[in-house]
C-alpha cells in the first residue's frame, strides 16, 4: 500500500496553524482530485477571496458570519456545510465571531477533448 493512499488530519492541530489576529489560510491537502485547507477569519475581518476555478465546500467549525454568493446571502454557523460552485463570486461578511472553516476544493474543470 502506498504511503499516499490515505492521511489523517487532527482538527485541533490544524486550527493552531491559523491562529492569530489576521485572516489565515493553511492548505493541508493537495491531490489530483481535490484539495483541503483550514481558513480563519477573525471577527470584523474582511474576506478578500476571489472566485475559484474549483467547486468548493465549506464546513463551519467555529464562529458566526454570513456568506454572500452572487446576490444571495446565507448564515454561516458551526455545523453548516456550504457549497459554492466554481467561478461564483462569494465572500464571508458580518463576521460576528472568529470564523474557522474547513474548505474542500474539487478538481478544476478541464475542457473536454472532442
Amino acid at each position: 500500500m502506498s504511503e499516499n493512499t490515505w492521511q489523517v488530519f487532527d482538527l485541533a492541530k490544524l486550527k493552531k496553524m491559523v491562529e492569530g489576529p489576521e485572516p489565515r489560510l493553511h492548505e493541508f491537502l493537495r491531490g489530483a482530485a481535490l484539495s483541503g485547507a483550514i481558513y480563519r477569519l477573525p471577527a470584523g475581518a474582511r474576506d478578500m477571496q476571489a472566485p475559484h476555478f474549483e467547486d468548493e465546500i465549506y464546513f463551519v467549525l467555529e464562529g458566526r458570519a454570513r456568506l454572500r454568493v452572487g446576490t444571495e446571502e446565507q448564515e454561516a454557523r458551526p455545523g453548516m456545510l456550504l457549497f459554492v460552485r466554481a467561478t461564483a463570486e462569494h465572500s464571508f461578511f458580518d463576521i460576528e465571531q472568529d470564523l474557522t472553516l474547513v474548505a474542500i476544493f474539487g478538481n478544476a474543470a478541464r475542457p473536454r477533448k472532442e
